[in-house]
This record gives structure tokens, sequence and C-alpha cells, in this order.
């Protein structure tokens, strides 16, 4: 997924990496060039849908203005990793 808005700068990549983790899911988290954040997550669908609905909101400096889902293929990742 793609979150777009005030999200570089504000602990967003941790926010994101710290509620997967609550959540038992895998995956990874990383900022992009153009001010957004990428995420993968995997993991059980209702725990997915669960930290989507925090990552709307994000950590309090942050403001998300868009959240783009695209279903992308497992990777059977081991933990859940901040990407540089």
């Amino acid at each position: 997924m793609i979150v777009r808005g005030h999200v570089q700068g504000v602990g967003f990549r941790w926010f994101v990496q710290s509620r997967s983790e609550a959540a038992g899911l895998t995956g990874w988290v990383r900022n992009l060039p153009d001010g957004a954040v990428e995420a993968q997550l995997e993991g059980d669908s209702n725990a997915i849908e669960r930290v989507i609905e925090a990552l709307r909101r994000g950590p309090p400096r942050s403001k998300v203005t868009a959240v783009e889902r695209a279903p992308c293929a497992t990777q059977n990742a081991s933990g859940f990793q901040i990407v540089r």
C-alpha cells in the first residue's frame, strides 16, 4: 500500500511497524522519494484491516490524505522491518 500526506519525518514508519507487530503481521515499510510511505503487510486479513484503519489516522504529527491499496505477491517475510 501507499500512504500519502504528511507522513515522513513524523514517526510514521515506526508507527506502521509498531501497529503491524502488535497485530501479528509481517512485512516491511519504507519512505518513497515523492514523500509517501509504502508498506507491505502480510498475515490475517482481519488484522490487516485493523492496521489499515490505524494507518488512515496515523501518529499524532502526521496528516494522512490517502491510502492506496493494491494486492501483491506474498513474500513470506519473517518479522516486520523498516527498509531504508
